[in-house]
């Protein structure tokens, strides 16, 4: 998984204790612009589309979504919908927040992920 490849084994198992295995159908919104942040999404299967006004882009196994509100505590700024059935694992805000202290790599990680998608964003 691209944002979680910098952790180790011990911060793997932190994750996954705390993670919660989900499934949704093809065409199911995940997050709508606008709303709360609840939490991040790392996609184990499947593909989602990823909509901003004038832009879209797809994600698939490996990739995440959801972080952005989460750091900032800003509403979604983007739909997420499933465009293929998928498999994510989810993790609550209250979870990540203590992730983010017990497992500084993963804020390494996200910047570099967030990074990525602001350029994909902006040049397309």
């Amino acid at each position: 998984m691209a944002l979680l490849s910098g952790i180790g084994d011990e911060g793997l198992r932190r994750i996954l204790e705390c993670a919660t295995e989900f499934e949704a159908p093809a065409g199911q919104v995940l997050t709508e612009v606008k709303m709360p942040g609840s939490g991040l999404f790392v996609i184990e299967e499947g593909m989602v589309v990823v909509e901003i006004p004038g832009q879209r882009l797809e994600l698939g196994p490996g990739e995440s979504f959801g972080e952005l509100s989460l750091l900032t505590d800003h509403p979604r700024a983007a739909r997420v919908r499933a465009k293929t059935a998928i498999r994510c694992l989810a993790i609550a805000r209250h979870d990540f927040d203590r992730l983010l202290g017990a497992e500084p790599q993963l804020a390494i990680a996200m910047l570099r992920e967030l990074a990525t998608r602001l350029v994909q964003f902006t040049t397309h």
